[in-house]
């Protein structure tokens, strides 16, 4: 009997290793659905790279549909969403930006037992038991941004710096994301310097660069900025062309490494970028899934600590003054630590707002 009970404990612990082996060795099937192209060197050039890794990785198999980025183009985008979740052959499904919640929200209801992930949007956060909303601490980045500008508005030495302690932020829309950004920005400046002013404009507009343009011809010539930080998208990088034309001032980027988009000139006036790294949020999740922890019906907030977000530390950055490098990684320290634990509009967004109108020029 005794022989017969240990060769059942040994066939069952078999079992185990074989059953936990299989677990390893799941290989997820996942579509990534672009509701534009790739090639924007941004967000969606992002997850197919994080996809990509993890493809070679041989931990996912994965095909990229883009889908164009037109008006015209978005009910192709509500058709594929329904062609993929009706094929029932993927393990997850990706989207995302501000444009695909209400289409995901549609599709995602009628079929229950697909998994869906739509990143840098909150939505419908809690709405749906099928799909993990992935969001990003902007808040984190903007710190870290902010302490960059303050630190550097007062080396007169260095190019473009003038006396005044005036830096500027040209936002999008008026909006508890955007001032995420802006109040990380604010609060990080104010720690390297309680007098520094941060001259803050919208443009309520994404795309139309002229608008951002013109705002920081005016904070360059009207209030001596001479550092902007541009968060409106493409409409943001009107700030560098203006900072580049007047040759008054530098430039901060966004979401992606901007010194790799622009021209050789607007890249010259680049200092750096804040990151929202989808692609390392996308293997983050992967890892989390593997480790037997998700996120449906949730959202997950990716700061520093875990890859979602964080700055650009190359290229331009080395040729900052070290006080002002270092300044920046020891902020980027205290941060993943919770030692500086930075104010989010999110949560918060008038107490954004009042600290925005309390620095104002």
């Amino acid at each position: 009997m005794k022989k017969l009970i240990a060769l059942a404990l040994v066939m069952l612990m078999a079992a185990g290793l074989i059953t936990s082996a299989a677990a390893e060795e799941k290989v997820y099937n996942v579509v990534n659905l672009v509701n534009g192209n790739l090639g924007d060197k941004s967000f969606f050039d992002s997850a197919e790279d994080g996809l990509r890794r993890l493809a070679e990785d041989g931990r996912i198999t994965y095909k990229t549909i883009e889908m164009g980025g037109l008006d015209s183009d978005q009910p192709l985008w509500l058709s594929t969403l329904y062609e993929v979740s009706d094929a029932g052959t993927y393990d997850l499904i990706v989207c995302g930006t501000y444009q695909m919640p209400d289409y995901l929200l549609e599709v995602a209801e009628q079929y229950p037992d697909q998994k869906y992930l739509i990143y840098d949007d909150t939505t419908y956060v809690g709405e749906l038991d099928n799909v993990v909303n992935v969001s990003f601490k902007q808040n984190d980045t903007g710190y870290m941004c902010g302490v960059l500008a303050a630190a550097l508005t007062t080396e007169t030495d260095f190019r473009c710096i003038n006396p005044e302690k005036v830096v500027g932020f040209v936002g999008g829309v008026d909006s508890p994301v955007i001032n995420d950004f802006l109040y990380g920005f604010i609060e990080g400046a104010l720690s390297v310097d309680p007098e520094i002013k941060v001259c803050t404009r919208y443009t309520n507009d994404y795309v139309d660069t002229a608008i951002a343009k013109e705002y920081a011809y005016s904070m360059i010539n009207d209030y001596a900025c001479d550092i902007i930080w541009g968060v409106a998208g493409n409409s943001g990088n009107g700030a560098a062309e203006a900072a580049l034309e007047t040759g008054k001032a530098l430039f901060i980027g966004v979401d992606s490494d901007q010194e790799l988009t622009f021209s050789e000139e607007l890249a010259s006036i680049t200092l750096t970028s804040g990151l929202k790294n989808i692609g390392d949020a996308l293997i983050w999740i992967f890892d989390q899934w593997d480790a037997g922890t998700t996120y449906w019906g949730t959202e997950v907030n990716l700061g520093i600590a875990e890859g979602g977000v964080g700055i650009v530390t190359d290229k331009n950055f080395t040729t900052l003054p070290e006080s002002v490098q270092n300044a920046v990684l020891e902020a980027q320290e205290k941060i993943v630590s919770g030692e500086i634990v930075v104010s989010s509009a999110i949560t918060d967004n008038e107490g954004a707002m009042a600290l925005r109108d309390s620095v104002q020029p």
